[in-house]
């Protein structure tokens, strides 16, 4: 650290003192984008220098005049806490002020590029104003963990070959307080006795938080972020948000967030013109602007960028204790043609569509988060057959932990609309997942995106009349748990919410009054409880060693069926879809082996609303004349369901 000195200025109460927490290794690290803690050093730190408690206020601004410090401590005066720039031409601005304590509202002065005039957000605060206010506040990370526990348990039950079940919410639309208002939300606090035991109860090992990193604007969904290093204010403090992290990691649910590294908006307070030049976007809009969501792309070459997104990642992990992060639209950083016509962007020079610059700041992120953090997991949201996604990068792939299976959900959904008659036709659009499933470590989804925008919710998805929707959406959530992979299910589609997703207000609980939605409740219950307590299910998950198919040729009737198979074979478990609303009888099933079958699951059981009136109990299976490997046996088939057998 620096020595400090008064700085005297005309009508100020508190001079800002020349004072660093950087060091000149910092500032190198920083500019070539291998520093990865910047917010040890960046923002507003409450520190005593001289005896004096005070905050040092640091800022990256390179192409600033003039910084000031402005807030209610000093009546929003844009002349009287001027910072330092740094003379290392790092564009680091910084200096202690005298007696700012924690939980003072304030922004940055800036004077920029071509003299323009910027009041800006801190970008890396913990803590900022309740919107539509836009301030930072000066507050600290700091929270007194108890969870020594889970993050040694988590070593081993957040791996890939564990039980890996993931309820994904929005924190503000879960539940309200007053349903009808949507300026209505539960605290973090509130959110611990009302979300961390429902979650509990429905046996999901994940939640998955939509981001809630601040944001100005609630359509967003939290996707158009500006705080990458401060909870959401929505619902409490910082210390709040670590005990809700903390209050599930108790009930031993891990913790992954939303995590938007691709692009940002547009407000005035926000990274936009930082300091009057792109600061943090491409120059070039061809790669600094995004189409879709109109918004702004992060400049990946900048090695001060890159150290902050990655800064931003390995924050979540170290000071909340996160377990994983899903990184959002990663198709949108890898292409430079993403969503643009010829013309409208420019090869690199190798002449190909990849973004490498962005490739490599994954490819580093990942290394750097799984070096840190080796028991977490990095998800991509990434729905096209760029390779490797999930190999090692010194395998030549970007590192991730999983992928979503995007090609399966949209092949399931378009098999599930179908009216049952012509599923037949279809069955080898169904199947194909498993002719690409080991290309990469897939989690299947059936997320927030499936249910907005006139998708229509899952229970409409479905074809038939009411007991027909039902039946097949308990059909279609069995596949899901009972297909290779790791799982994702959205709040809502646990018991058949009947409206589209909407964020203005609260789900549907009312519907948990009737028995059709109680009991398709209660069926994603019993699958999570199925999916933990059979290791067939788990244990060679992303292994072709666990998983066969044992009868795909009964295309008329509608009816497939695989072994899912776990380290011991006495632990396999047969999975038999009836795909039409037709049940049957003595139906044959060629199973490896003369083993004893019982049935633990049967998606048509009455508690789930189903009819319940067929059955399989102790099956044993007869020899096979053609091949001694294999016997036969003989099935009740409920209609438009799935039974286990094991």
């Amino acid at each position: 650290m620096s020595k400090y000195e008064d700085v005297h200025f005309v009508d100020t109460k508190q001079p800002v003192w020349n004072y660093s927490l950087f060091s000149a290794a910092d500032v190198q690290n920083f500019q070539n984008g291998t520093h990865y803690s910047l917010y040890e050093l960046f923002g507003n730190k409450q520190v005593e220098v001289a005896k004096t408690k005070g905050t040092y206020f640091s800022v990256w601004a390179p192409n600033a005049t003039a910084v000031f410090v402005v807030g209610n401590f000093n009546d929003w005066n844009n002349q009287a806490h001027p910072l330092k720039v740094r003379l290392d031409h790092s564009g680091i601005w910084e200096g202690f002020i005298p007696n700012i304590a924690q939980g003072e509202v304030y922004k940055y002065h800036i004077h920029g590029f071509k003299d323009v005039r910027l009041d800006k957000a801190d970008p890396f605060a913990h803590y900022a104003e309740l919107r539509p206010l836009t301030a930072s506040i000066t507050w600290p990370t700091k929270y007194d963990w108890k969870d020594a526990a889970w993050m040694e348990k988590r070593k081993v039950v957040n791996q890939i070959n564990q039980p890996y079940s993931v309820y994904e919410v929005h924190l503000a639309s879960w539940m309200r307080p007053n349903k009808n208002d949507e300026q209505s939300y539960n605290s973090y606090a509130q959110l611990i006795s009302l979300l961390v035991p429902y979650v509990k109860e429905m046996g999901f090992t994940h939640v998955e938080l939509m981001p809630v990193m601040e944001h100005p604007f609630d359509g967003s969904w939290g996707y158009q972020g500006t705080g990458f290093f401060a909870p959401t204010s929505r619902f409490g403090n910082p210390q709040q948000f670590a005990a809700l992290v903390e209050a599930f990691h108790a009930e031993n649910i891990g913790v992954i967030l939303d995590w938007v590294p691709s692009h940002f908006p547009y407000d005035a307070h926000g990274l936009y013109m930082f300091d009057g030049a792109n600061t943090y976007e491409y120059a070039d809009m061809r790669k600094g602007f995004h189409p879709d969501w109109n918004s702004y792309i992060f400049n990946y070459k900048r090695g001060e960028v890159k150290s902050f997104l990655i800064s931003s990642a390995r924050f979540w992990c170290d000071q909340f204790h996160i377990d994983g992060l899903r990184v959002d639209a990663v198709s949108s950083m890898l292409r430079l043609d993403y969503s643009r016509e010829e013309g409208q962007w420019e090869a690199n020079e190798f002449g190909g569509n990849g973004n490498i610059e962005a490739i490599a700041f994954i490819k580093d992120l990942n290394e750097t988060l799984y070096r840190d953090f080796p028991a977490i997991q990095t998800i991509a949201e990434e729905a096209s057959d760029w390779p490797g996604i999930c190999k090692p990068t010194f395998m030549g792939g970007l590192g991730f932990g999983m992928k979503w299976m995007m090609g399966w959900m949209h092949d399931t959904l378009d098999y599930f609309k179908l009216d049952p008659i012509m599923r037949s036709g279809a069955q080898d659009k169904f199947s194909f997942s498993m002719m690409y499933y080991y290309d990469e470590h897939f989690m299947l989804p059936l997320s927030h995106d499936e249910v907005v925008h006139g998708k229509s919710p899952m229970i409409y998805k479905m074809p038939g009349d009411e007991w027909q929707k039902f039946a097949n959406l308990r059909l279609l959530y069995a596949y899901m748990f009972l297909h290779p992979g790791a799982k994702l299910l959205f709040m809502g589609n646990e018991f058949a919410a009947t409206s589209e997703w909407n964020f203005t207000t609260e789900l549907q609980w009312e519907l948990l009054q009737f028995p059709a939605h109680q009991g398709m409740k209660s069926c994603v219950q019993q699958l999570n409880h199925l999916y933990k307590s059979n290791p067939a299910l788990y244990e060679l998950q992303f292994d072709p060693a666990g998983f066969e198919w044992v009868e795909t040729n009964k295309r008329s009737e509608g009816v497939l069926a695989f072994i899912r198979k776990g380290k011991e074979a006495a632990e396999s478990v047969l999975v038999v879809l009836n795909m039409t609303p037709v049940s049957r009888n003595d139906f044959p099933i060629h199973v490896p082996g003369k083993k004893v079958w019982r049935q633990i699951f049967n998606s048509d059981a009455t508690e789930f609303w189903g009819v319940g009136d067929l059955s399989n109990d102790t099956i044993t299976a007869i020899s096979n004349t053609e091949n001694e490997q294999w016997g036969v046996i003989t099935v009740q088939l409920p209609a438009l369901a799935a039974i286990v057998l094991k």
